[in-house]
């Protein structure tokens, strides 16, 4: 049975990503101690709300350290939400500038639709070779987010290959998910999308091993 820590700083729906993650199969921890982060399987950074709110909680627990310290070794993280936004370089929130973790060039902004938050159900179209969305590439995922990563691009060279990204059309076109690697990240709750949520975090669970 996979270990999994849920990062603990006082953000992101745990108990509801704590329920999907053990229904599929996984035992599941919800702390911020370092060498329970350290030793799992796999990690979960949950996120709701602000942009500039995850990264001060994420902060106050030494929380980029850790991600970054398991990413160096190879270890998987599964960002969600506003856990995946505080990845990239960036976040602009009523003209307030936060800078995020850096794993990944780009900002995330405001939606560019009439109605806000893109709330509910959506599908996603998924980067060719996906393991992410194995058996559940046509499939609706649940959303609720205001802000997200609209321009995107990061160019492959001999020593990095670009990861793989998925987009998700609200009026306009956003990043919905992205692969790379050990790291993993939905703008989606997988763990409030029913089965399909459920086939995706069995994905992640097994990519684990």
């Amino acid at each position: 049975m996979s270990r999994v820590v849920i990062l603990d700083y006082g953000s992101g729906n745990l108990r509801s990503a704590q329920r999907a993650l053990e229904h599929v199969g996984a035992q599941v921890e919800v702390t911020a101690d370092p060498d329970a982060v350290t030793n799992a399987d796999g990690l979960v950074v949950p996120g709701v709300g602000a942009f500039a709110a995850c990264m001060a909680g994420l902060l106050a627990v030494d929380g980029p350290r850790m991600i970054g310290q398991r990413l160096a070794g190879s270890r998987p993280v599964l960002g969600i939400c506003v856990g995946m936004q505080v990845l990239f370089d960036r976040g602009v929130e009523h003209g307030v500038i936060t800078t995020g973790m850096s794993e990944w060039p780009g900002t995330v902004e405001r939606l560019q639709a009439d109605v806000l938050p893109h709330m509910g159900w959506n599908t996603v179209t998924p980067a060719g070779g996906s393991s992410m969305f194995a058996d559940v590439e046509d499939a609706y995922f649940y959303f609720v987010h205001s802000y997200g990563v609209l321009n995107w691009t990061l160019t492959p060279n001999e020593y990095m290959a670009a990861p793989l990204v998925t987009w998700t059309e609200y009026e306009t076109p956003f990043v919905s998910a992205v692969e790379n690697g050990p790291l993993w990240a939905t703008q989606f709750h997988p763990e409030k999308s029913g089965d399909a949520g459920a086939q995706l975090l069995r994905n992640w669970i097994g990519s684990l091993a």
